[in-house]
């Protein structure tokens, strides 16, 4: 027994609004539809061919014929959106703000230094008076 290959057919949204507004129109049921535009009789493909034009016709009700024009295959991006870039204004506020801060960073650096100096050298005084 021999496995088919299943392979992706792509129909064009004409092709798709032409199925749905005919199935409408002439007030076919789904199982009309696949013999009509597929030709298939086997269970299986059929079962394929319905579930496909009911998603059609959902989308068809739901968004119009628009809906039936988007690519809907494959995942959805999840990926990081795409950032806008920075105005040259923004960016050289930031870069002043990044200066200023290292600067205070660095006043706050030799501050915190001399006050260990003095601690210590206050320590060492109580030291030598306690001897």
């Amino acid at each position: 027994m021999e496995k088919s290959k299943r392979t992706n057919k792509k129909y064009s949204p004409e092709f798709k609004i032409s199925v749905i507004l005919d199935m409408r129109e002439n007030g076919l049921g789904y199982g009309e539809v696949v013999r009509k535009y597929w030709g298939v009789d086997t269970h299986k493909e059929s079962d394929n061919h319905r579930s496909q034009v009911r998603l059609w016709e959902r989308i068809y009700l739901t968004e119009g014929a628009a809906g039936l024009m988007v690519e809907r295959r494959g995942r959805k991006s999840k990926g990081k959106p795409r950032k806008e870039p920075r105005s040259t204004e923004i960016e050289n506020d930031l870069i002043a703000e990044n200066q200023r801060l290292k600067e205070r960073n660095e006043w706050l650096e030799m501050e915190n230094e001399y006050l260990k100096k003095l601690d210590a050298l206050i320590q060492a005084e109580e030291q030598k008076k306690k001897r």
